[in-house]
């Protein structure tokens, strides 16, 4: 029975009085194709996030009286379907991130172009003084921090992103268990 305790260990588990507590309120679609509460979603990907392996489950403790209502044969749809569009919109965030360092690539390089065409110009006209060797390395110098932010989002920021993604995918895929309230 080791493996079932391990399981339990792993289940996200949720405590509501009303299946309403489980969605926004002023979302006015059907509960299968309704936006979760944000205080539900938050502790779900917050414990999902903590759990080394994922969690196995979420279990979500309703009365019976809840549990009967009709609306409590798509709260797995729902949770389902909530997540899987919130992986899809983090998809469009990553593709969007991509575009802005798609263009602040463009920009850099062109300024480092620039940077390094004009200090070779200005190390000319100015001679071989202290004054060229300073105007040389500033313009160089500010064509590589020009590159700064592509680098970043190319080095950095999409790992976040990714990360997120691949939990919102995991929430989207697993099992959702009603259970009695105690």
């Amino acid at each position: 029975m080791a493996g079932s305790s391990e399981n339990v260990m792993r289940a996200i588990e949720l405590r509501v009085h009303d299946i309403g507590q489980l969605f926004h309120t002023l979302d006015p679609l059907p509960y299968r194709e309704r936006d979760l509460d944000e205080r539900v979603e938050e502790y779900v990907v917050g414990w999902a996030g903590e759990m080394s392996h994922g969690p196995s489950e979420i279990v979500i403790h309703l009365p019976a009286d809840q549990a009967a209502r009709e609306e409590a044969a798509h709260i797995q749809d729902a949770v389902h379907n909530y997540f899987a569009y919130r992986a899809n919109v983090t998809t469009w965030e990553l593709h969007e991130l991509f575009r802005i360092g798609r263009g602040a690539l463009i920009v850099g390089l062109a300024v480092l172009a620039g940077s390094v065409v004009l200090a070779r110009t200005l190390g000319e006209l100015l001679g071989g003084g202290d004054l060229a060797r300073f105007a040389e390395e500033g313009l160089i110098i500010m064509g590589w921090v020009a590159n700064w932010r592509p680098v970043q989002i190319f080095l950095y920021d999409w790992q976040p992103l990714v990360r997120r993604r691949r939990l919102y995918r995991r929430l989207a895929a697993i099992p959702v268990r009603l259970a009695p309230s105690p």
